[in-house]
């Protein structure tokens, strides 16, 4: 029987074919198996895959135009993080959203997460099953590129993640809906050829403030502890579809205020202020412009008031003295003892 190869992905076998033996070689003896199982344990064989590739799922990341340079980021990271996503060119805003239902047939597609800018400032995102849907649009907020996050975690590019998920995704209907829409998305299928046979990091997907805040953690192997990688970002929900990127809604969020508003009421309680300091100031105008009351004459105000004593009015006639100037005099009398005393000494020195 010819000796058989294993293929490096799969299960199919090929066969190998004998190597042709020289005259000299055929007078040797064989070799012994114990030499040859000692030279299979000394040498590292390669990766082989033990299964078959079935879940065939394949996810289209693309993005309309308009986006920023955070937008890019993420998307780029979310590729990286996903072998088994597929990029498409810029969507114009013009067209339908129903045509991305035919960009996925074209890639073959079975899964697509959509970012849709508006106002070159709000970002949406549409998670979808192509072509009959579910499909639900969020907004995305506070958004953390791994070039922005300096942080001490890492993982293998392809490697497979864990997904974890909030115990509030089993409470309510929604969430269970969005739940496994996310497992679909977001987990790599088993034996996908541009992935890796090793689990070393985990998405988590918490409810909080009625959001899912995505997070993105390496798992230490030593006591299986969390470093943080990312990217990270929240998904507000908007509403929940039953076709793809349309149909009937299924769900509303009635907590979900829109951008235009939030910045709305931003600018309405800032002019409220102002508003409020001008009408201060008209008040103190006023106050000002109004003419003082004057209060009547009490008679009690006199009652402990006593009257200074009058003094005599004095004319002086004559002129006054001088005023003596001591230090003057003082060198005066300093200057006549200076030249009585050099006379003396003239007269001694004589």
């Amino acid at each position: 029987m010819a000796a058989t190869k294993r293929k490096r992905r799969g299960d199919l076998l090929l066969k190998v074919k004998k190597p042709k033996r020289d005259g000299k070689e055929a007078g040797k003896p064989a070799t012994q198996p114990e030499d040859v199982e000692e030279e299979d344990r000394n040498c590292i064989p390669g990766p082989v895959c033990k299964g078959k590739w079935k879940n065939k799922e394949r996810i289209l990341i693309f993005s309309s135009r308009g986006i920023n340079f955070r937008t890019r980021h993420l998307m780029q990271d979310l590729r990286m993080l996903m072998p088994h996503s597929k990029a498409d060119t810029k969507m114009d805003r013009k067209d339908k959203l129903f045509v991305i239902n035919e960009v996925c047939e074209m890639k073959n597609c079975n899964k697509c997460i959509y970012f849709e800018a508006k106002k070159k400032q709000d970002l949406y995102m549409w998670l979808s099953n192509s072509p009959h849907g579910p499909s639900a649009k969020f907004l995305v907020q506070n958004i953390h590129t791994l070039a922005e996050l300096k942080m001490t975690g890492n993982c293998l590019k392809g490697s497979r993640p864990l997904l974890s998920f909030d115990p509030a995704f089993d409470e309510l209907p929604h969430y269970a809906l969005l739940k496994e829409l996310l497992i679909q998305i977001f987990s790599t299928p088993r034996y996908h050829p541009k992935s890796q046979p090793f689990v070393d990091h985990v998405f988590t997907f918490t409810i909080l403030d009625n959001r899912i805040w995505f997070r993105n953690f390496q798992i230490i192997e030593e006591d299986a502890a969390l470093v943080e990688i990312g990217p990270r970002f929240v998904l507000n929900l908007i509403k929940i579809f039953q076709g793809s990127f349309g149909g009937p809604t299924l769900y509303e969020n009635p907590h979900y205020q829109s951008p235009n508003m939030h910045r709305r009421i931003i600018r309405s309680i800032t002019a409220a202020k102002y508003r409020e300091k001008q009408q201060v100031k008209d008040v103190q105008k006023l106050k000002k412009k109004e003419p003082k009351t004057v209060l009547p004459h009490d008679p009690t105000e006199d009652v402990f008031a006593v009257p200074a004593e009058e003094k005599p009015v004095e004319i002086q006639w004559v002129k006054p003295e001088p005023k003596v100037d001591l230090k003057a005099r003082k060198k005066r009398v300093y200057k006549r003892q200076r030249k009585i005393q050099q006379k003396m000494n003239k007269g001694n020195a004589k």
